[in-house]
């Protein structure tokens, strides 16, 4: 029996066996869950991205001719993840309020399905939501090459474009995303220390307190999915976002707790009615600038408060 490849190569012997590819695939699923996620938003879609991969690498006659599996595999993935958006922007139109990416909750640390997914910037919700403003076309550019390093050539077949062309998209995808994203965000301890004092000045119904920790131009976007009560549009400005926010969070029978949403510090409420929300926080220069809260239950499906 031939040795584990190691990052792709090609086993010793010249020929892949099933076990080498088993065994080369599992190394890369992280890495191919996190690009498949970041392009559609959906860990369930993400799954299914990647598990197609694994079956048209089973389906190949001779996989030896891969010179590098690990490109293979992320192109593969990044063409099955860019089909999947198409269809699934079709569905988001019809989509009952806003439209927020399935979250990944859990601990690093811990044995958690949302761990599957490499848990850093790769996947932040702030990133996310940027990249909702982008074509599909100008999302995958992006991905694959600015972030998961795939050159344009490459990038070319997968979106159907000539790497001219692919280097104009992820150029244009490029400032949006920098436009769009925090100038100044914060470590990992700033952000759970600004979540918990949000979190306490909800909690006692205090306002002042509260508006200030929240950026003057706060937006706040609420994703029921027609399912449960949710905001109906953005909502803007720190002192109705700080209404908003006490009159829900204020209640003594929400119960409400710190996790990691997306590898940052939010949170995880559970109301009375046993609706759960998951709320992910955009912060810059010390401000929260957004909040997006997830209600639809259908995103929320490994979700545990």
């Amino acid at each position: 029996m031939t040795g584990a490849p190691r990052n792709g190569d090609m086993p010793a012997g010249g020929r892949w066996t099933q076990e080498d590819l088993a065994r080369a695939f599992e190394a890369e699923r992280p890495r191919l869950l996190s690009v498949a996620y970041a392009t559609t938003g959906s860990l369930a879609e993400a799954e299914d991205c990647v598990q197609d991969a694994w079956l048209r690498l089973r389906r190949l006659e001779d996989p030896s001719t891969i010179r590098e599996l690990p490109a293979w595999l992320t192109t593969t993935v990044g063409r099955l993840a860019l089909d999947a958006l198409g269809s699934a922007r079709v569905r988001r139109e019809r989509y009952v309020g806003p439209w927020l990416p399935e979250p990944l909750v859990g601990d690093a640390h811990a044995d958690d399905p949302a761990d599957r997914v490499t848990l850093d910037e790769t996947v932040s919700m702030a990133l996310l939501v940027v990249l909702e403003r982008l074509s599909p076309a100008e999302r995958t550019a992006f991905l694959l090459h600015d972030v998961f390093g795939i050159p344009f050539d490459e990038v070319a077949g997968v979106v159907g474009r000539t790497p001219v062309a692919v280097r104009r998209l992820a150029s244009r995808a490029r400032k949006h995303v920098e436009d769009g994203l925090p100038r100044f965000p914060p470590t990992y301890d700033e952000q759970r220390e600004l979540v918990s004092a949000f979190l306490s000045a909800c909690q006692g119904g205090d306002l002042d307190r509260l508006v200030g920790v929240l950026d003057p131009d706060v937006t706040m976007r609420g994703d029921g999915g027609g399912k449960v009560p949710a905001v109906s549009r953005v909502e803007g400005g720190a002192e109705q976002v700080a209404r908003l926010l006490v009159g829900f969070i204020v209640q003594p029978s929400v119960e409400v707790r710190i996790a990691d949403v997306n590898g940052a510090p939010g949170l995880i409420m559970l109301d009375p009615s046993g609706v759960l929300t998951v709320m992910a926080f955009t912060v810059d220069a010390g401000r929260i600038t957004a909040i997006d809260g997830i209600r639809n239950p259908d995103k929320l499906p490994g979700v545990r408060f």
